[in-house]
């Protein structure tokens, strides 16, 4: 038998990276809400005591971008200043401008903001149909945030990080090998105390839900640095789009290089790629293949995706260009096609920028409701 370690990481709604991602699609969600044929594609810096929001902004909308930055960080955790960055007191800087019309002119007439490739995927690890690492990286990362709101006397503060490493036995997860997490704390939490808070408010409530694969003994780093008080913008700068591999597969699928966040639906890096999971994910729940990954690529100004591929890894139940011959029939890939179908001219987007972006079902493009159709 083949035994492989697979590792894949998640980080919670208070890193630096997350944080801006957050704060680009609240911006988003604003103009949306407000003008839902607005064109955002807004990115956020954050370093100790700044954010900076820049960008191309095309809507008719009014949003008072500072409030919108300032209520994100503080609803996100940062509302103290010894956290080295809050939301009341932090600067906010503004340097957006009117998008470009030489990409308007191709997206006014319904065709792709840019080019370039996506990439979709699903598999039957978990009832998610997504990798078992990532699926499990969010769920301690999201538990953290759980924690540190119903429990705001534990010590626990907005920053931290996940990594799971699973074992795969001939191609299929077989158990947890090591869990890592990286937990900010209060300075009066000791180390020993922090690692018990961890097995009993993280790990334990986790690892029920992923019971079958608790075999044998795994390892654990608990902050293995011993300790993890300055987090946050303080810590390190925060940018919108660093989290590419976080906010889809955890690096179990290819990646087209694309962000998501800050970006409205007409720029396919965001819509096609959740179209793309869309498709996968209907394709898997249809038994048609245990694996399968869909790429789309587009040229700009371009209606039609340039080539659409389906590769299920010698796991199909069919051959893959019937796959994708059925893919082609059923779904509209066009750009507005794209947008209808999921219905993505809505303010989810922020929601969509923690805990990652697939495996989530109160997402339109996370429903499996053609796999019958796929059949």
């Amino acid at each position: 038998m083949s035994y492989k370690p697979f590792t894949s990481e998640s980080v919670t709604e208070g890193h630096p990276d997350k944080l801006a991602d957050q704060i680009s699609d609240a911006i988003l969600d604003e103009m949306i809400a407000k003008d839902r044929n607005s064109r955002v594609a807004v990115e956020t810096f954050l370093t100790r005591g700044l954010a900076a929001v820049g960008g191309e902004v095309t809507t008719e909308s009014y949003v008072e971008i500072p409030d919108v930055v300032r209520r994100t960080i503080n609803e996100v955790g940062y509302t103290q200043v010894q956290y080295g960055f809050d939301g009341d007191t932090c600067g906010v800087m503004v340097a957006i401008q009117k998008q470009s019309p030489d990409i308007a002119v191709g997206v006014d007439a319904g065709g792709a903001g840019d080019q370039g490739m996506m990439f979709g995927y699903a598999c039957t690890e978990t009832s998610e149909l997504m990798p078992l690492p990532i699926m499990m990286a969010h769920k301690f990362t999201r538990r953290m945030a759980q924690v540190r709101r119903s429990h705001p006397d534990i010590g626990i503060r907005p920053d931290g990080k996940s990594q799971i490493t699973i074992i795969y036995e001939d191609g299929k997860p077989h158990h947890i090998d090591t869990i890592v997490l990286a937990i900010q704390h209060e300075p009066t939490l000791k180390r020993a105390d922090l690692e018990a808070i961890a097995h009993e408010y993280l790990v334990e409530p986790v690892l029920k839900e992923y019971a079958a694969f608790r075999k044998g003994d795994i390892k654990y780093h608990i902050n293995p640095t011993g300790v993890f008080e300055i987090g946050g913008p303080q810590a390190d700068t925060g940018l919108t789009g660093r989290k590419i591999i976080v906010d889809t597969y955890g690096g179990m699928a290819r990646h087209g290089g694309g962000c998501f966040s800050g970006k409205d639906p007409t720029k396919v890096d965001r819509s096609a790629t959740y179209m793309a999971r869309h498709i996968a994910k209907n394709v898997v729940a249809a038994g048609l293949a245990e694996r399968c990954e869909i790429q789309l690529a587009y040229a700009i100004g371009y209606k039609d995706p340039v080539s659409v591929l389906v590769e299920t890894f010698g796991t199909g139940k069919i051959a893959d260009e019937e796959i994708s011959k059925r893919v082609t029939s059923l779904f509209d890939l066009t750009p507005r096609g794209i947008i209808e179908h999921l219905d993505l001219l809505k303010p989810v987007y922020r929601e969509s920028a923690r805990n990652g972006h697939f495996g989530r079902e109160e997402f339109s493009w996370e429903q499996a409701h053609h796999a019958e159709r796929l059949k």
